[in-house]
């Protein structure tokens, strides 16, 4: 009898267990990840568009450059495609791409930095409540509700107006505004995993509560959570964007978006470029980070 030599062939699942060569689940899982996200060419496009923007503002000392803060008198208010300056210049003659690139150190950071400590104190207070419950978590969620009765833009200001102007003060603002939001998102995740079996199986098994907390709900819980926080991540570069707009962020003349629209609103009429290049840039920077939390989430929810 004759056999097919598709059926000599040995399984892929065999041949990597017989040789001993089966890769690790998670990156088979990364594997996974990366194909599904693929898929979706609007987060695709968000993740080019932010790391073009996040590798621009690293290697800002690398490229030929003028000084951001280098004014050239007789250029002010130059036109895009003047040579030497492609965006054209600001009100006091000063390089738009150079401030642009510049920047966009200082806005990327105004809206990873208070995000991240946002999504950490979110943790540390909507976790261990929500597990917990009782009195505990009414008194933590009734604090929030109070938070949460105020505008998020009234409140940045609020909080940027007692503070005082300058960039570490905008970072708390924008972090104190963003911290409901995160608790509210932990909370709701932890009350669904705390009734799963894994957890029932744990208290069966003897585990004290900070045992459940870190090593079963705290893993479940960190996907909802960081697709959360990249989705805020462009409403708050441009919430730091505002308050530099107003003058309770960074003090000019350190080169941010938000202080480049603000002294572009001067000039409007004669040069509406000044303000509307960098506005163009916040709003295509806060879509790109829209898009790829849209992507994450609809690959962790399984969408």
């Amino acid at each position: 009898m004759k056999i097919a030599k598709h059926e000599l062939a040995v399984a892929p699942e065999t041949r990597n267990v017989m040789g001993g060569r089966s890769r690790p689940r998670r990156w088979n899982r990364f594997r996974q990840f990366l194909r599904r996200y693929r898929s979706d060419r609007a987060a695709v496009l968000g993740a080019v568009i932010i790391a073009a923007v996040v590798i621009a503002s690293l290697l800002a000392p690398v490229f030929d450059l003028p000084a951001p803060d280098a004014a050239v008198d007789t250029l002010r208010m130059a036109p895009p495609g003047t040579p030497g300056f492609v965006l054209g210049a600001d009100e006091q003659g000063r390089n738009i791409l150079s401030r642009l690139v510049w920047g966009g150190r200082i806005s990327l950071l105004i809206g990873t930095v208070p995000t991240a400590m946002a999504s950490v104190l979110g943790l540390l207070i909507g976790l261990p409540s929500a597990y917990v419950g009782g009195m505990f978590e009414l008194v933590v969620m009734r604090i929030m509700d109070i938070l949460f009765a105020f505008p998020m833009v009234l409140l940045a200001v609020a909080v940027a107006g007692i503070l005082g102007p300058g960039i570490i003060n905008q970072v708390i603002a924008i972090a104190v505004v963003l911290i409901p939001y995160t608790t509210r998102v932990v909370r709701n995740a932890v009350v669904i995993e705390r009734k799963r079996e894994y957890v029932e199986a744990a208290k069966a098994q003897g585990a004290n509560v900070r045992r459940i907390i870190a090593r079963h709900l705290l893993p479940n819980i960190l996907g909802p959570l960081i697709v959360y926080a990249t989705s805020m991540l462009g409403l708050m570069i441009v919430a730091g964007s505002g308050l530099s707009f107003l003058g309770l962020g960074v003090q000019p003349p350190t080169p941010d978006w938000g202080t480049m629209v603000a002294s572009g609103k001067n000039v409007l009429q004669v040069a509406p470029h000044v303000a509307a290049i960098p506005g163009l840039v916040i709003m295509i920077v806060a879509v790109a980070f829209g898009y790829i939390g849209d992507g994450l989430r609809d690959v962790v929810m399984g969408r």
